[in-house]
């Protein structure tokens, strides 16, 4: 779905303020859908951390134990979600000021 909107996003010759303001409601909306993907994410992966402490004797080859793991990946996932999620609201909420200033020009 996320995708699905990034690549509405891309072309802005075809991307109206209308849509683009619909687009900037489905992206907040699923906001709080990924922070608390991300928790559940990162209880996941803490239990395996910690599993991982407990059975090697260092640290380090703990955590990149660890860190292969599918919990791990989902973690990532979780996380970098997010961070195109920030991306796309922020992007979305400057074509609009600057269709908007656009508008007010004429």
């Amino acid at each position: 779905m996320i995708e699905d909107l990034r690549v509405e996003c891309l072309d802005s010759s075809v991307l109206t303020p209308a849509r683009a303001s619909e687009i900037l409601v489905e992206l907040t909306a699923l906001f709080s859908n990924v922070n608390e993907e991300i928790r559940k994410r990162d209880m996941e992966y803490n239990k395996i951390l910690l599993k991982t402490y407990e059975e090697e004797t260092k640290a380090n080859r703990a955590k990149i134990k660890a860190e292969t793991s599918p919990e791990y990946e989902a973690k990532r996932i979780a996380k970098d979600t997010k961070e195109v999620l920030n991306e796309l609201i922020g992007s979305l909420k400057y074509y609009l000021r600057s269709q908007e200033q656009e508008f007010k020009r004429y």
